[in-house]
C-alpha cells in the first residue's frame, strides 16, 4: 500500500538573522552591539533595507520610510546597501550546504536557505547533526551566525528559526507540527498577509491555536477562497517542495497584444491595471508574494525594453503591485515610438508579509481594498473575469490576449 513507502520529510531551514546588517559587521567590526539601519542615503523617498535587532527593538521596520526609521531610533549607524557583497556572501553560504543536498532553496540575497535532507541520513547523520556542522562551519568560514531549525515541511522549519530568533536552534518531529505551532502568535506564521491578521484580530484571534478552533466554514465567511489555504496553514500543512540547485525561481508572467500599435499612456495604464488584476489572483489563490514587478515592452520598430520596481516585503495586493507596475512603465516609456506589445513580470516569489500596520487608518484602508478584492475574486471565478471591471480597464481589447 503506498502509505506503506510514506516517509516524513527531513527540511532544514538556515537563516542569518538581518543578513545585510550581520555581512557589514563582518567587515566593520565596530557595528557589533550598536543599532544599524541598511539604506540608500541621499535618496528623496529612501526606505529601510534591513535593520540589525537593536533597531528592531526600536520600532524600525523592513522599507520604512528612513526619515520614520530615524524617529524611532535616532542613534543608528546609517549605512548604504551593498547588494554585490551580499550575492557574494550568500553564494559562500550555500557552499557549506551544497555537499549535503541536491536539492537547496536560497532566498535572493536575504540569508535564507532551505534543504531537503530526506534519505540522506545514511549519508551525512540526521538533519540536526547536519544544520549544526553547516553553522559551525558558517562561523568559522565567513563569520556568519545561522540559525537554524529542523522540521517536516518548509511552512514549519521557517515558523521554527522566528521562534528561536536571532540566535539558536528548534527541533520538529514529525506529527509534532500542529502542536508546536498552536502556542505561537499568528504573526510567525509563514503565508499570512498583514490583511489577514487584521481580520483575525477583529474577531479577538492573536495566536494560532485560536485560529485553528474555526472550521473551513467558518474561515470561508471571512477569507473567501483563501480558507482552505489559512485551515492548512495553522495546521502546519504545507506540501511545497524544495527546488532543486540552480532551479528556475518562479515567477508569474501575463502579456497583452495590442491590436494596434499605441502611445498612448491612459490606454497603456489601462491594459496594464488587467493584468495586474490576473497577476493577482493568480498569486492570492497560491499563497504567495511578489517581491519584483517587471514590465516588458515591444515597439513598433521591433525595439526592446525593460523595467523593474522592487518592494522588500513583498505583496499580492493589486493596488500596490498597480503601483510598483506603473513606476515600471514610466521608466520603460522613454521613446516616443508606439508599443506593440506588454508583458508584466512578478517574481522573487515569498510568502506574503504578516506585518500589521502601525497606524489604523492605513489598516482601515488596506483592509477594504482586502475585501473588495477578495469579493472580485470570487465573483470572477464563478462567472468569468469580464463580468466585474475597474474603470480604468474599461474599452480595452480583451484581458486573454
Amino acid at each position: 500500500m503506498p502509505w506503506l513507502n510514506y516517509r516524513p520529510r527531513t527540511i532544514v531551514h538556515l537563516n542569518v538573522a538581518d543578513f545585510a546588517v550581520a555581512v557589514e559587521r563582518v567587515v566593520d567590526a565596530r557595528l557589533k552591539d550598536r543599532p544599524v539601519i541598511v539604506a540608500p542615503q541621499g535618496a528623496a523617498r529612501a526606505a529601510v533595507y534591513d535593520m540589525s535587532e537593536e533597531a528592531y527593538q526600536e520600532g524600525v521596520r523592513k522599507g520604512m520610510a528612513l526619515k520614520r526609521a530615524l524617529k524611532f531610533c535616532r542613534g543608528a549607524r546609517i549605512l548604504a546597501p551593498h547588494p554585490d557583497r551580499y550575492e557574494r556572501a550568500m553564494e559562500a553560504f550555500l557552499k557549506h550546504l551544497l555537499p549535503y543536498s541536491p536539492r537547496i532553496e536560497a532566498g535572493e540575497g536575504n540569508g535564507h536557505l532551505f534543504a531537503d535532507l530526506t534519505g540522506t541520513g545514511r549519508l551525512f547523520g540526521h538533519g540536526p547533526d547536519v544544520a549544526w556542522r553547516v553553522r559551525r562551519a558558517v562561523r568559522a568560514g565567513l563569520g556568519l551566525d545561522p540559525i537554524w531549525a529542523v522540521a517536516p515541511n518548509k511552512l514549519v522549519a521557517k515558523a521554527a528559526t522566528r521562534v528561536v530568533k536571532p540566535t539558536g536552534e528548534y527541533i520538529v518531529e514529525a506529527g509534532d507540527e500542529e502542536n508546536f505551532l498552536r502556542p505561537l502568535p499568528l504573526s510567525f506564521l509563514p503565508g499570512l498577509e498583514r490583511e489577514d491578521l487584521t481580520c483575525f484580530r477583529e474577531f479577538h484571534v492573536v495566536q494560532v491555536a485560536q485560529a485553528a478552533c474555526w472550521t473551513p466554514a467558518q474561515l470561508e465567511v471571512v477569507f473567501g477562497r483563501r480558507a482552505s489555504h489559512i485551515h492548512g496553514l495553522v495546521r502546519g500543512r504545507d506540501a511545497s517542495p524544495v527546488l532543486p540547485v540552480g532551479a528556475e525561481p518562479p515567477r508569474v508572467c501575463v502579456e497583452h497584444e495590442f491590436g494596434e500599435d499605441t502611445n498612448d499612456l491612459g490606454r497603456l495604464e489601462a491594459v496594464l491595471y488587467g493584468l495586474v488584476e490576473r497577476v493577482g489572483r493568480e498569486l492570492r489563490a497560491g499563497g504567495r508574494a511578489a517581491r519584483r514587478v517587471g514590465v516588458l515592452l515591444d515597439f513598433s520598430d521591433g525595439a526592446r525594453v525593460a523595467r523593474q520596481r522592487s518592494c522588500s516585503a513583498g505583496t499580492a495586493h493589486d493596488v500596490r503591485l498597480f503601483d510598483l507596475a506603473r513606476q515600471a512603465l514610466s521608466l520603460a516609456l522613454f521613446r516616443r515610438v508606439r508599443v506593440r506589445h506588454l508583458k508584466l513580470v512578478c517574481d522573487r516569489l515569498t510568502e506574503p508579509p504578516a506585518q500589521l500596520d502601525l497606524f489604523p487608518v492605513e489598516a482601515e484602508e488596506n483592509q477594504t481594498h482586502e475585501r473588495l478584492g477578495a469579493a472580485l475574486d470570487e465573483i470572477r471565478s464563478r462567472f468569468g473575469p469580464d463580468l466585474v471591471r475597474i474603470g480604468r480597464t474599461w474599452g480595452i481589447e480583451s484581458r486573454a490576449a
